[in-house]
């Protein structure tokens, strides 16, 4: 891991600046296609695509797990285990329930009422991806939002193989109160959720992580639907002083590196040589022993760095250039320096708000921005469920005042109708005095 000095820039740090999945035509044109057939063809699409793709043969019936089937996976699934998710489901309900909005409608002048309708959206498309990994807590993160924000139908898609093996899955499932899961997973099943099939009802959003396949599918379909975002690999930026642990530090950097997509970005920004030096060491010394050494070394090499600052103050300025998906602060005066943060996903203050307290438990959600999309993105939360529609009550007395200012308006945008529609009725008004 390299250690550089920022007044030098450098390449590395534009590479850092500049990361993010490199997106090949070839599987672009792939999904492409995968999408379009779903759509004409539906089941039959879906079916053989989880055959080519899964080795997993469906008919209408295998491919949905019934309420039966989870709860049967609660009896296999450890105890402990239940009593671990219940447990961090409980802290993300409770953070995430101070973010529910109300509708609410203000009195105005003339007797005119304006106001803001907060509704829930109808259906939601949850995609749980496969592979080697199980993440739990990003089933907790993605379903607990909606349910708060009033989601009625929440849509569960998961790969058929993945799901069947792992019985903590359908346990957690259950637990959220989910009584259906569909056994597809990849592009395809973005195409189902967006388009519907004969088995799988079109919803109205699809948030979720997934592979390069799926988040170019959820690209693809944006627009027929809502997404949450296209979510790139994690990054941390850790923004330390001396005096702090070395080690802490390490393996705060090594937590977001061991997720081996091959593009994580880990990043310690620092005004301390010595604890550059001493996080290098220390990072050096966990590797040893890991049986991801060579994976996460290349990772480090690649996109993570040691930046050494002049000041805090110009450690704050590389960190609104990077906009990290997590930032943590461990600095003497770490309230002063939040102050001046303008991008960061989720901010973690003081030595012991490691960022896996995030990841798992606090109750913030760590559904984040990634790529530097912190400067215009937000983290997933009970606002990405809902819809928001204007409420206008207009009175005859705010038209009689306001019509002829609408109609020239309306006039200077070549738009007579819009004009006249208002106007009509300040005539016909005026007309009945």
């Amino acid at each position: 891991m390299k250690i550089i000095n920022y007044s030098s820039r450098g390449e590395l740090l534009n590479k850092i600046l500049a990361r993010g999945y490199t997106i090949d035509p070839a599987i672009s044109e792939k999904v492409k296609t995968i999408i379009n057939d779903v759509r004409k063809n539906k089941d039959k699409a879906l079916f053989s695509y989880t055959q080519q793709f899964d080795n997993f043969t469906h008919t209408d019936k295998t491919i949905i797990a019934g309420k039966e089937y989870l709860l049967q996976c609660v009896k296999r699934t450890d105890a402990e285990f239940i009593t671990i998710i219940q447990e961090a489901g409980a802290n993300i309900e409770h953070y995430h329930s101070f973010q529910k909005q109300s509708s609410w409608v203000k009195q105005c002048a003339n007797g005119v009422k304006l106001g803001q309708r907060i509704v829930p959206l109808e259906k939601v498309g949850v995609y749980i991806p496969g592979g080697k990994a199980f993440y739990p807590s990003s089933v907790l993160m993605n379903i607990i939002p909606a349910k708060i924000a009033g989601v009625k139908d929440i849509v569960v898609v998961t790969p058929p193989v993945h799901f069947l093996d792992k019985p903590e899955l359908g346990a957690t499932l259950a637990l959220l109160g989910i009584e259906r899961v569909y056994l597809v997973g990849g592009a395809q099943a973005i195409a189902a959720l967006a388009f519907g099939t004969e088995s799988i009802p079109r919803v109205d959003k699809i948030v979720g992580p997934g592979n390069i396949y799926v988040s170019l599918a959820k690209r693809e379909v944006f627009g027929f639907v809502d997404i949450d975002m296209i979510a790139g690999p994690s990054e941390i930026v850790v923004l330390a002083q001396e005096g702090v642990s070395p080690e802490w530090v390490a393996l705060d950097l090594l937590s977001q590196a061991e997720h081996r997509t091959g593009f994580e970005s880990a990043i310690l920004v620092t005004d301390s040589h010595k604890l550059a030096l001493k996080v290098r060491d220390a990072i050096m010394g966990y590797l040893k022993d890991s049986e991801h050494r060579e994976t996460i070394t290349k990772i480090l090499n690649n996109y993570g760095a040691i930046i050494v600052v002049d000041d805090i103050k110009q450690g704050v300025e590389v960190v609104n250039k990077i906009a990290p998906e997590h930032l943590e602060l461990l600095v003497s005066d770490a309230e002063g320096v939040l102050a001046e943060i303008k991008h960061a996903g989720a901010i973690f203050i003081g030595s012991y708000s490691s960022e896996p307290v995030g990841d798992y438990w606090a109750g913030p959600n760590h559904v984040l921005p990634t790529g530097g999309s912190a400067r215009f993105f937000s983290p997933l939360g009970v606002y990405d469920f809902v819809k928001r529609s204007s409420l206008i009550y207009y009175t005859k007395q705010a038209i009689l005042k306001n019509a002829q200012k609408i109609n020239k308006l309306a006039l200077y945008e070549d738009l007579y109708f819009h004009g006249k529609a208002v106007l009509k009725r300040f005539e016909d008004i005026k007309g009945k005095k």
